[in-house]
């Protein structure tokens, strides 16, 4: 036999060789997945059954158990979607400021408990330097951290964990560190695998479905960052998280909290298109009672007949629907109406929303994260929400003093331009140079933050300097 023809053969081998172990440890996942799954289902279905036979079981009780078994399946469905739309490549961060201090002090405290109840001392150190505002996205920072420690204490079986925080030179070191059973030196890539469950690394620790470290990697990534491990057997694991955290120029006024109950200027109609009736009884239960003129559609056909009749201003457009699926919805609105219709995709899986990406504004992924979808309401239509028990006074036509003119009229022609980086610089100016504008400033900043210069255009034609008799800023038009 020749070289050749033997380096042929030894590639095919190792090929194989990396099929197989593939499909194994995509086999080990789908048997731990259905164990994961089947557990909170047995105990939703055995609960339910008690309750409908009328067994002498508190009500109270068993609600308790049966919300969290839906908890648990809801935790695990969203971990697979969120491998799904990483690799998709449509996992979006929010760019926010988040109080960081407060977001640590409240996940340390969950797992002083967690730890405490397993006889587990647990530290959490913070340097003097750790700023307390900072621009990211606190779902995911928060997802990553408490994965890092709930894996440090599932792992651990005596001794301590403790969680250190840094910050230099706007980046935010997070370490978790354990004295539990380690990680063998071959095992410690293999962790960050989607499908690999850490097989050997506890005797009579379960293992998990295998997605919470990849996961936690894949968004450390996403978000300009790393985690590495430092481990060895039988003497503890350290795992960093690495990530540039910025700090905001101004620290925020106001938190609001909770869901909007109404928004400020005229009535907006949305046209909701579902093939499933459970989904569009939600679009009702979440638009109507804030204040939109709400119609559905049962499929796609239907759809276009609406919009012809209503013109809405919004469509949310389910992707999957027999007949006319979405993607065809949405290419005949955009050549019967242009852009006057924003339209916002929907579905459960995120493959479906690559591509075509000229005949939509937006997607809506299932299930619902209802902050989500009412952050891009507003970014879609220009809304400001209205909370209950709080008074919003920066509303979308704020008169401000004459000294305003002149930096007004610089923002429109940069916006105009779309000089990002001068329009930065012109904001702050006038947030200095006009303190009143301040909740105007903040909006302005919230669109250039989401590279929304329609939305920033259309804030800046509604402000006008006043004693001006009602003259617009030069070049825009009011909307």
């Amino acid at each position: 036999m020749d070289a050749e023809t033997e380096a042929r053969l030894a590639a095919m081998t190792q090929a194989r060789d990396a099929a197989e172990a593939a499909n194994l440890a995509k086999t080990q996942f789908l048997m731990g997945l259905s164990h994961e799954i089947r557990t909170p289902l047995n105990a939703i279905h055995g609960y339910a059954q008690l309750l409908e036979r009328g067994a002498a079981i508190a009500p109270t009780e068993a609600g308790r158990i049966i919300r969290r078994s839906s908890e648990h399946l809801a935790d695990l469905v969203e971990g697979l979607l969120d491998i799904s739309r990483i690799e998709a490549g449509v996992l979006k961060l929010n760019r926010e400021t988040v109080a960081l201090r407060a977001l640590l002090e409240q996940v340390a405290e969950m797992f002083r408990i967690e730890a405490g109840n397993k006889g587990l001392d647990f530290a959490y150190k913070a340097a003097p330097t750790l700023p307390t505002w900072v621009l990211a996205d606190e779902r995911r920072l928060r997802q990553v951290l408490i994965n890092l420690l709930s894996n440090a204490i599932k792992y651990t079986a005596h001794g301590s964990v403790t969680l250190t925080v840094r910050y230099r030179s706007m980046v935010a070191e997070f370490e978790v560190a354990d004295t539990g059973i380690g990680i063998a030196p071959d095992e410690q890539e293999r962790i960050f695998m989607p499908f690999d469950r850490g097989a050997g690394r506890a005797s009579g620790v379960a293992p998990g479905i295998g997605l919470g470290l990849a996961l936690s990697r894949m968004l450390a990534q996403i978000m300009g960052g790393e985690i590495t491990v430092n481990s060895a057997v039988g003497q503890g694991s350290r795992f960093v998280l690495r990530v540039l955290l910025p700090q905001p120029n101004t620290a925020p006024q106001a938190d609001v909290k909770g869901l909007p109950i109404g928004y400020e200027g005229r009535r907006r109609t949305i046209l909701a298109v579902d093939d499933d009736p459970g989904q569009l009884a939600l679009w009702q239960e979440l638009l109507r009672p804030i204040g939109f003129n709400l119609f559905v559609a049962g499929s796609g056909g239907a759809a276009l007949s609406l919009a012809e009749l209503g013109r809405p201003d919004l469509v949310l457009l389910d992707v999957s629907m027999p007949g006319l699926n979405g993607w065809d919805v949405a290419a005949r609105l955009r050549e019967r109406f242009g852009r006057e219709i924003r339209i916002l995709m929907a579905s459960g899986n995120a493959a479906e929303l690559v591509g075509s990406e000229g005949q939509h504004d937006g997607f809506v992924l299932k299930p619902v994260d209802q902050q989500l979808l009412f952050a891009m309401l507003a970014r879609q239509l220009g809304l400001v929400w209205e909370y209950e028990g709080i008074a919003h006074a920066e509303t979308g036509e704020v008169t401000l003093p004459e000294a305003a003119r002149d930096h007004l009229a610089e923002l429109a022609r940069l916006a105009r331009t779309g000089h990002v980086r001068g329009l930065t610089s012109a904001l702050l100016a006038l947030a200095e140079a006009v303190p009143q504008s301040a909740p105007l400033v903040a909006r302005l900043t919230a669109a250039l933050d989401d590279y929304d210069l329609a939305a920033f255009q259309k804030l800046l034609a509604q402000q006008q300097p006043g004693d001006t008799n009602g003259a617009q800023i030069e070049g825009e038009q009011t909307p």
